[in-house]
């Protein structure tokens, strides 16, 4: 995939717009009795009520800090998900998902990393509601990522690790495991 050619050639510039990182995490029916997306954000907005709107989609401001996500040569990044705890909204959506399927704690959940540039969010996101720039389609490629286990959770924190779809166990990509012998030694393809 390739970034846009709109965010591309802003960050090109001498004064590029800001990054905006967004997040969503979606409950798997089959998993967790329910499809539920969650939306957030963890910077600052414009708005008083702390939201950003994208593709006419609400995220609200909830401290998180996200890491890991770089590539390393050879290895899928395993990035790591810490979000606040404070208000106690994370540990009761894992008492709701606990309650319809035992022992779940969001694993295989979906988080989705989306991240754009300021000058192409909703024009809902100033106080004179218009931007010019405002291009729902400008963004870097989307990260898709599923709830690997929980790491660990506080009162103050819940930490999840995540994984690429590519990178659990007894995942087949693309639903058919490859392995050695499917392939013909150098030299013995048909003529």
């Amino acid at each position: 995939m390739s970034v846009n050619s709109a965010v591309f050639s802003d960050l090109q510039s001498i004064n590029p717009s800001a990054i905006i990182e967004l997040f969503t995490l979606q409950l798997s029916t089959a998993l967790h009795g329910d499809n539920t997306i969650y939306r957030f954000h963890a910077g600052s907005s414009l708005n008083a009520n702390g939201k950003i709107v994208w593709a006419g989609n609400s995220y609200l401001r909830f401290p998180i800090k996200a890491e890991g996500f770089a590539f390393q040569k050879g290895q899928l990044p395993r990035p790591t998900l810490t979000i606040s705890n404070a208000t106690g909204l994370i540990s009761s959506i894992l008492l709701s998902v606990n309650q319809t399927t035992v022992g779940n704690d969001l694993t295989g959940a979906t988080v989705t990393r989306i991240r754009t540039l300021a000058k192409f969010i909703d024009a809902v996101n100033f106080s004179n509601n218009t931007n010019a720039t405002a291009d729902s389609t400008a963004e870097f490629p989307k990260e898709i990522y599923v709830i690997d286990r929980k790491a660990s959770e506080t009162r103050e924190i819940v930490q999840f690790e995540l994984a690429s779809v590519f990178d659990l166990v007894g995942i087949r990509c693309p639903k058919r495991q490859c392995t050695r012998k499917d392939f013909p030694a150098i030299g013995t393809f048909n003529q």
